[in-house]
């Protein structure tokens, strides 16, 4: 944390709610930064990584398998397309969908985004050793697993 921003009462500084929220924010800037540097957004990442792990998909299962709504799919995939980075077609089983599939400059895009990702999860989780991340990724999977089965 910076030492010259105000001091949170000590209240806060040890609720996880409080950290959580304030780890996720920081983490938030960093990746908006990184995505930036593309000029792309965070919404583009998740739908070009979901196309070159899993293939291609109809805009409205591509929305689910990202946890994006159905309208700012539209308009991410309609970025995407205006950079020739996925390709838009009609599904030879329903021709009333498309089915988005990467470019191959797409791919190449994803992949470089995931670097940065990388370079942003570093820097973020800088101070803490291996170890210690992968603790952090195992509670926070936990924790998420638990909230959405409940």
């Amino acid at each position: 944390m910076d030492a010259t921003a105000p001091q949170s009462p000590a209240g806060l500084r040890t609720t996880a709610s409080w950290l959580l929220n304030q780890a996720a924010a920081h983490a938030g800037r960093l990746a908006s930064a990184g995505f930036a540097a593309h000029d792309l957004r965070g919404y583009h990442f998740r739908l070009l990584a979901s196309l070159a792990e899993d293939g291609p998909a109809s805009q409205a299962a591509l929305g689910r398998r990202c946890g994006i709504d159905r309208s700012d799919v539209v308009a991410a995939i309609n970025d995407l397309a205006g950079r020739g980075l996925v390709v838009r077609a009609p599904d030879p089983a329903d021709r009333r969908r498309n089915v988005i599939s990467l470019t191959a400059a797409g791919a190449d895009e994803a992949h470089r985004m995931a670097d940065t990702v990388a370079r942003v999860q570093d820097d973020l989780l800088a101070p803490l050793s291996s170890a210690e991340r992968a603790q952090l990724i195992r509670l926070l999977t936990r924790l998420l697993e638990h909230h959405h089965n409940n």
